[in-house]
């Protein structure tokens, strides 16, 4: 019998300098996707797939993102007190709960394995995922969702992968496939972020991870890897070597990369044109765009 996955890991150490100077006081996660933090979009991404414990891999300057989760009692009461329902559920949908929710300070920039490897004392001894909410995913049913149910299935180790161009494989981890069965790919190896050219498969390792506790003593051993961090794709490959199990989830949804400004840019507007009260205005300013300049020039 497979075990829940309740536990999830969300390294947002990182410093954001792609987005200075926004980043300089604000807390790239915080940023706004129409209307909602990109974390929020991780955190009910976790919610849908039954997650109960929230595990926050943060740095120094991250103080507004915890003040984001925390009851506002003030806000509460005028919304309440001007009759804007609606409004008041969405602000009660940000709080989290007095104990769901932990931080966890990483002190030194060694890496996303070694983000992962900082919670590892509240992972302890169970299966556990791992989300990175610069991948945001627009899915029907949302991606981890989809994974924990393919996880039932196959136990082990699981990362979400799609097809990535052989120009791009230098920006990811890359999985080496030994078969596939429907959306479910048995992986041989992975090797992160390959030469064009060298990648063992056009399959890449996108931000959603369903780990083995096994994975956080492998994060132990492992050296140093490329751009001299601790990769994470290193301590799955070597539970590969030890004969574990990891399989790659081709998961149904577009993913979006919002750490770079033109990813954030097109899921701005692919979420605003999905949006009823965005749609028409948004999709009749973007129709008007070729006019406008060519009536400039």
């Amino acid at each position: 019998m497979k075990r829940k996955i309740t536990k999830a890991i969300f390294p947002v150490a990182g410093l954001g300098t792609r987005f200075l100077p926004a980043t300089k006081s604000v807390p790239k996660e915080i940023m706004t996707l129409v209307d909602r933090p990109l974390i929020q979009y991780a955190i009910d991404e976790a919610r849908a797939a039954g997650i109960e414990d929230f595990i926050f891999v943060t740095s120094r300057g991250k103080s507004a993102l915890e003040d984001y989760f925390d009851h506002a009692p003030d806000l509460e009461n005028s919304l309440r007190d001007g009759g804007k329902t609606e409004l008041l559920r969405i602000l009660r949908s940000t709080y989290m709960d007095s104990g769901a929710i932990a931080y966890i300070r990483q002190h030194k920039p060694l890496g996303l394995g070694h983000a992962v490897s900082c919670a590892s004392k509240l992972i302890g001894n169970e299966p556990f995922a791992v989300i990175l909410p610069d991948d945001v995913i627009a899915a029907e049913k949302p991606c981890l969702q989809q994974m924990v149910e393919a996880y039932q299935e196959t136990g082990g180790s699981m990362v979400a992968t799609m097809e990535v161009s052989a120009a791009k494989t230098s920006s990811y981890g890359m999985l080496d496939i030994a078969g596939q069965s429907g959306q479910i790919v048995q992986v041989k190896g992975l090797v992160e972020k390959p030469a064009a050219g060298d990648a063992p498969s056009n399959l890449a390792v996108i931000g959603r991870y369903i780990l083995a506790p096994e994975v956080m003593q492998s994060l132990e051993q492992v050296d140093r890897g490329a751009g001299g961090e601790i990769q994470l794709t290193d301590a799955i490959a070597q539970e590969i070597s030890a004969g574990r199990d990891v399989f790659g989830y081709r998961f149904d949804g577009q993913r979006f990369d919002c750490g770079s400004k033109a990813g954030f840019l097109q899921a701005t507007v692919a979420f605003a044109l999905a949006r009823d009260d965005l749609r028409d205005e948004l999709a009749a300013f973007l129709a008007e765009i070729p006019f406008t300049r060519n009536a400039a020039q």
